[in-house]
């Protein structure tokens, strides 16, 4: 016999709308309406299917193989070639997806706010040796004193900046994502037409350049808005420096130990106009250089204010940029404590340039500390989300897979932001912290909440169980299977 007191019925507590009202559209509805604003025209069949693979890549649970996502639709026992030839015969282009995307975030922006692009480029570890663009990389996690060597596909991201309401913080949303792998190996017994097409092929694939040609592809969609775009060392190059499109600034990171040139003092007579003038100390020295004093910027990153010492040249020329003017930014090495009461260790120093020298110190610095999060999107990509654990051989699928998984997050976190921030409490030993923006590993919990909830069906989330009094003991319940089902995930 059960002696356990169940808990008398009550009408729950009168709230708000719940999530999934008209008045208040929950993370879902508003996943379902960005999906079909950016979806291309497609037969109803295949939106569909895309449709549902797409939210299953973000409720999987197991790995994101497609099998996986097959069997979180609940698809496993039906056929599943149209789901791969979705995949392998492009049925449905991610490029077209993703200039929704763009649409859909400009949208967030104000009309005077300026564009903010991070661009950078990741690993996808893979094992089999036959896989399309699957070659030898350096392992970035490696330890700084051995290289080691992955089998990996290399893929390149734009991620846009945008800020969130009523915080100093932003949140990246990826709105371009391809796959750039390196050129095969050449043989050693290639003849001379060979290697002459074998080079022409490594210009073409040449990441910097590939990275070039994707922004201007998309640039005019931005039409003549102002856009910075932030990258590290390995896209401030020549191709990016010298043809940058239109109202496009560059801010990207730069060797310690670049030789530097001022602007001429004149010009001669006759002959060729001179570009370089008398050569500068490079950044390391200028960091070194005591009779240059160091300024003091606030900056707002990882959820907290920090104070960076700064050292700035402006109207600095660089053999790579040409006759354009830059500006050279020195950040000081930060302070931190890797735990309380540990010894105060430094990190390294930063060394910026900005293709624009009239911007504000201020404003460059801060739009560099945000380019950080579009590490933040490859981390979650590949941990929570699965990207590039797709058992796929086909050379179109390695492509459009990854890019597919990439838009339904990109999706996902732009519903994030046009919610209205009605999700589940946290747990209680989690309710002390208040993180400035909702994690994304949050949002795939409130996501599945939804969904399984919906299925549960519970039309609102308004009827969880209230704490007790703290005068009296908390009562024995039996608890109630749509609560622990929901929670399961926190």
């Amino acid at each position: 016999m059960d002696h356990r007191r169940q808990e008398p019925t009550r009408p729950p507590p009168p709230r708000s709308a719940g999530p999934g009202s008209k008045k208040n559209p929950a993370l879902l509805d508003h996943f379902l309406d960005l999906w079909q604003r950016c979806l291309p025209p497609l037969q109803d069949r295949v939106a569909g299917r895309a449709q549902t693979l797409a939210l299953s890549s973000l409720l999987c649970l197991g790995r994101h193989t497609l099998t996986g996502l097959l069997t979180t639709s609940g698809v496993q026992f039906q056929d599943w070639t149209a789901a791969y030839r979705l995949f392998s015969e492009q049925r449905l282009d991610p490029s077209a997806l993703f200039g929704g995307l763009r649409s859909a975030c400009l949208e967030q922006l104000d009309a005077a706010a300026p564009i903010c692009l991070s661009v950078d480029d990741s690993l996808l570890p893979k094992c089999g040796p036959k896989i399309p663009g699957v070659a030898w990389h350096r392992d970035p996690q490696g330890p700084p004193f051995q290289v080691n060597l992955i089998r990996a596909q290399r893929v390149l991201q734009f991620s846009c900046l945008l800020p969130l309401p009523g915080s100093a913080a932003v949140r990246g949303i990826p709105i371009d994502f391809l796959h750039a792998p390196k050129p095969p190996k050449l043989s050693s017994k290639a003849t001379a037409q060979q290697q002459q097409q074998h080079h022409q092929l490594t210009s073409e694939l040449n990441l910097a350049t590939r990275a070039h040609q994707q922004l201007k592809t998309f640039r005019t969609q931005f039409g003549s808005r102002p856009l910075i775009l932030l990258s590290d060392a390995r896209f401030t190059t020549k191709t990016f420096l010298t043809g940058l499109p239109a109202n496009t600034t560059l801010i990207g990171r730069l060797r310690k130990d670049a030789k530097l040139f001022s602007a001429p003092a004149a010009q001669p007579k006759t002959g060729r106009p001179r570009i370089y003038g008398a050569a500068l100390p490079t950044p390391e020295q200028l960091r070194q250089d005591e009779s240059v004093p160091w300024e003091t910027i606030h900056v707002h990153a990882a959820g907290a204010d920090h104070q960076c010492r700064v050292k700035s040249s402006a109207e600095v020329r660089w053999r790579p940029a040409g006759a354009r003017p830059l500006r050279l930014i020195v950040i000081a090495p930060l302070a931190y404590r890797s735990r309380k009461g540990a010894r105060l260790v430094y990190r390294d120093p930063a060394y910026l340039i900005s293709t624009d020298p009239q911007l504000p110190l201020a404003h460059i610095v801060q739009w560099y500390f945000t380019r950080w999060d579009i590490e933040v999107n490859f981390r979650e990509e590949k941990t929570l989300l699965g990207v590039g654990q797709a058992q796929v051989r086909n050379q179109t699928s390695c492509q459009t897979l990854p890019a597919f998984q990439v838009a339904s997050y990109a999706l996902l976190l732009l519903a994030a932001l046009r919610a209205s921030g009605d999700l589940l409490p946290l747990p209680k030993w989690r309710q002390h912290t208040k993180p400035e923006r909702v994690s994304a590993q949050r949002l795939l919990q409130n996501l599945r909440f939804q969904v399984w909830g919906r299925g549960l069906g519970l039309s609102s989330f308004s009827g969880f169980s209230s704490p007790p009094p703290s005068a009296q003991n908390p009562e024995k319940l039996l608890h109630a299977l749509p609560s622990a089902v929901l929670y399961a995930l926190q």
